[in-house]
């Protein structure tokens, strides 16, 4: 006997199409979002656009681990809602089929997709996350070859200030310089000149800023008036700022993967509220991965609308209330890490309460004949919707009315 029967592979081909396309369209809405975000931040900073594409794959590790638990969930409700909205799911109860046995394929989706979370928010994403707070760390200390503004005062280093007018073939030609420069003796050297271009020297830490055809004001606090100079090319050294070295990973809970967490949450030598951080992180991601477990259960209790009606009133509560189910987790771990409630109790309460909650709703569309779980939420959203009709009607027939009255 073969483990998938034609009714699992038709389930399987439900399922599939609607998994994929949701995660696909959560995955790119929360990038597309992110990614307009980083244009204008990188912009700002000066650096290259190309680190925008790598601080973007960054953050889909922690897109996909958002993304999978509502894909997983839609995959199964919309497949569900098919067979139910065409009669078919009568015809697979009329034939012995239960709603336990039809849920075979769900669950494996569930396993699997379960299994890939775990190794996402346990491992992958911490890298990743770490990785994108690197980037950041960069764009800001100039690591990544921040530009100078063109039209801006530029502060390089404490005491040299450049503007420049305009810039030409990638950098190389620059026009109408102003130069600016402070030692700490009260020394200072103002420039001014029509062309300038940058070269390299020897050392890394240094670099010349060569100066064609300007002025030159020198001034110190032993000089009765200031030196004036023309130049025809004048050589400016230029001393690069240290950059600072980025933090090791693990400066926050979430760069941490598993087995880290269990390192600094068993580590008595460290402060209590980094133990607390560090549990209340590691129960947040397990309660999250194992309430996939109980998503099929949940899509198919909000799957079936009642007899003779099409409400997609189910669709829209299922994602109420996994998101709704990820913020109380989110305040829970925060409460955990700041030690008013121990961690365990913090996140697993609510995972209880939820999950028998979701037991109740799977326990009444399947050994209750016609139970609805969410019956007098369809009758009100039903009544909801013919008053709000109503409502339409009256309100086209009296314009009608003013109109012909006019």
């Amino acid at each position: 006997m073969k483990f998938l029967t034609a009714t699992d592979r038709y389930i399987a081909r439900l399922v599939t199409l609607p998994l994929i396309g949701t995660l696909v369209i959560a995955a790119m809405l929360l990038l597309l979002d992110k990614m307009l975000r980083l244009f204008d931040f990188v912009a700002a900073e000066g650096g290259p656009v190309s680190v925008v594409w790598r601080m973007l794959a960054n953050l889909i590790p922690e897109y996909m681990s958002l993304g999978i638990p509502i894909g997983l969930l839609l995959g199964i409700l919309l497949a569900f809602r098919k067979l139910a909205t065409t009669s078919e799911i009568d015809i697979f109860r009329a034939v012995g089929q239960s709603y336990w046995r039809l849920l075979r394929v769900p669950y494996l989706f569930a396993i699997g997709l379960a299994l890939v979370n775990f190794a996402i928010v346990g491992w992958v994403q911490p890298t990743s996350r770490y990785l994108y707070e690197e980037l950041r760390f960069d764009l800001r200390s100039g690591a990544l070859g921040a530009s100078i503004k063109v039209g801006e005062f530029n502060n390089l280093g404490d005491n040299l200030t450049m503007r420049i007018e305009e810039s030409r073939n990638k950098g190389n030609d620059l026009s109408g310089l102003f130069v600016f420069a402070e030692n700490k003796k009260g020394q200072s050297i103002s420039v001014t000149a029509e062309k300038g271009q940058f070269l390299r020297t020897d050392d890394p830490d240094t670099i010349i800023l060569r100066l064609t055809n300007g002025t030159l004001v020198h001034d110190a606090p032993n000089y009765r008036n200031p030196r004036v100079l023309s130049f025809s090319n004048h050589d400016v050294p230029i001393d690069l700022p240290q950059i600072e070295q980025f933090r090791g990973r693990g400066g926050k809970d979430r760069e941490y993967t598993l087995n880290e967490l269990v390192k600094v949450g068993s580590d008595v030598e460290r402060p209590k509220s980094e133990r607390n951080a560090a549990w209340a992180n590691l129960n947040f991601r397990m309660v999250e991965v194992a309430m996939m477990l109980l998503l099929p259960l949940l899509a198919l209790a909000l799957a079936i609308p009642p007899k003779r009606s099409t409400s997609a009133l189910g669709v829209f509560l299922s994602i109420v209330m996994v998101v709704t189910y990820h913020k109380i987790n989110e305040y829970a771990e925060s409460m955990g890490a700041l030690g008013t409630v121990h961690p365990v109790i913090a996140l697993w309460v609510p995972f209880i309460a939820f999950s028998a909650l979701i037991l109740w709703m799977y326990h009444v569309i399947a050994h209750k004949p016609g139970g609805q779980p969410i019956g007098a939420l369809e009758v009100f959203a039903a009544k909801a919707g013919k008053t709000i009709k109503k409502f339409f009607r009256f309100g086209r027939r009296k314009s009608r009315l003013l109109v012909q009255e006019a």
